[in-house]
């Protein structure tokens, strides 16, 4: 139980919860204040479509990368191997992509990532190793074994031959995109449709030039992979919570004790979760070499197995966090990978205005709890919350300084964004976090206390 439900079970009133409708209107909230600092900066940037299609590709496989560790985590199993079950899905899917095509590259990439997820289960779950350094052993294995086979099958005979190489593969076919041609332009049967969406985005008006560039950006040139990505949000969703499989996964992560004795076959539940988790992250290593670059590359993953870590943590153990997060990683990325100096200074201002808004919010939370409960409990919450507040203020009369006396941000402070970025969620989110109960103990069967 953490503090805040504590106080409220004492007040006797349960805490609040979030439903869609109001995550709905913050969401519609973010975008008119995203609006306006775009209008108030002239950073057209901020919403344009091209942004928000960078941002989508780039948050796919740190999405797919903590789907992987929601899977695993849930289970009981931590998985701080993803970054090197990605490797391996990168090598796999590149190999076998630019022989049999991009599809099967995908699916060799799924599979590759399994063979990590299941090393990673033979380890903790059955030997018992400690999870952390089993995780960090994958990543070990996965970057030095595929270095190794890169140079003995990519650089030898007819991959070579194909401008295959020591540290690359030969390229591989890209995969189909999508258009909406109604929306975002094309041809439907012989007749050319209007770009409306790219028409209303050029003019920069307030906040309809924003909606029209978003969804300009989801609309035009999206990769099926993509969509695919998408699609595994409401299906992970659907089977962890509402099926009896998913059902027994969590019971795993929770208490594998009392799961086994309702009759639940925890090392074999474990098993399929932490596979399925080493799937997701080949998955995303399937769609660096697939989608983001069409051939395998040394060192192509870039970290993003740990940021997919970071996202899945900022998300609650949750796929809809998890997307929140992996989209929020992905725009800053994609304001680097844009040279969004000018985008990113609009961003200063758009970011001291919610951090008022949380000192806002983390005052009321004080003054709520301050009066009505003495216990000690309730008075660390309340000192946390008025600290938390302070900081706040303090974060964004800094930003607001920095936004009036600068006209943009120097190209080295963008490119730190999306580690900054990664810092400040895991910091911010870090009060209201649950992880399963049992996330991380060893497990053995029949040795309940």
């Amino acid at each position: 139980m953490t503090a805040t439900e504590a106080v409220a079970k004492v007040k006797g009133a349960a805490p609040a919860r979030l439903r869609w409708p109001h995550y709905l209107l913050i969401a519609a909230g973010l975008l008119v204040l995203l609006s306006l600092v775009r209008v108030l900066d002239d950073a057209d940037d901020v919403t344009s479509s091209g942004t928000v299609s960078a941002a989508l590709r780039l948050a796919v496989p740190i999405f797919l990368a903590g789907l992987g560790g929601l899977w695993s985590e849930r289970s009981g199993v931590i998985n701080i191997g993803l970054e090197g079950m990605m490797i391996l899905g990168t090598w796999t899917g590149a190999w076998a992509g630019y022989q049999w095509g991009p599809w099967v590259g995908v699916l060799f990439g799924v599979l590759g990532g399994m063979l990590g997820g299941l090393l990673h289960a033979i380890a903790t779950v059955t030997f018992g190793v400690d999870h952390i350094v089993s995780g960090v052993a994958i990543n070990i294995l996965g970057l030095g074994l595929t270095q190794f086979l890169a140079g003995l099958i990519f650089n030898t005979g007819h991959a070579k031959s194909l401008g295959g190489g020591p540290r690359q593969s030969p390229p591989i076919d890209p995969i189909g995109t999508l258009t909406l041609p109604v929306l975002s332009g094309g041809d439907i049967g012989g007749w050319h449709s209007p770009d409306w969406l790219g028409s209303l985005e050029r003019h920069h008006w307030f906040l309809v030039s924003d909606v029209a560039g978003i969804l300009r950006g989801l609309t035009s040139g999206m990769s099926l992979l993509t969509l695919v990505a998408i699609l595994l949000v409401p299906a992970s969703f659907l089977v962890l919570w509402k099926t009896a499989f998913g059902l027994r996964i969590r019971s795993c992560g929770e208490d594998p004790y009392a799961a086994e004795s309702l009759g639940v076959h925890v090392y074999r539940m474990k098993y399929a979760a932490v596979m399925i988790s080493g799937g997701c992250s080949g998955l995303a290593g399937a769609f660096l070499v697939t989608v983001a670059a069409p051939l395998y590359q040394d060192g192509q993953t870039g970290g993003r197995g740990f940021i997919g870590l970071a996202a899945m943590i900022f998300g609650n153990w949750r796929p809809g966090g998890l997307a929140a997060g992996s989209l929020l990683f992905g725009y800053t990325d994609a304001m680097n990978v844009r040279g969004g100096g000018q985008s990113v200074h609009a961003l200063l201002l758009f970011v001291a205005v919610l951090l008022v808004a949380v000192a806002a919010w983390q005052a009321v939370r004080a003054n709520r709890i301050r009066p009505q409960v003495t216990t000690d409990l309730a008075r660390r919450e309340a000192r946390n919350a008025t600290i938390g507040a302070a900081l706040a203020l303090a974060a964004a009369a800094g930003l607001l300084v920095w936004f009036l006396l600068s006209d943009r941000v120097p190209g080295e402070l963008v490119s730190f964004t999306p580690h900054l970025t990664t810092l400040l969620v895991l910091a911010l989110a870090s009060q209201r976090l649950r992880m399963p109960a049992a996330d991380g103990l060893r497990y053995r069967r029949g040795e309940a206390r």
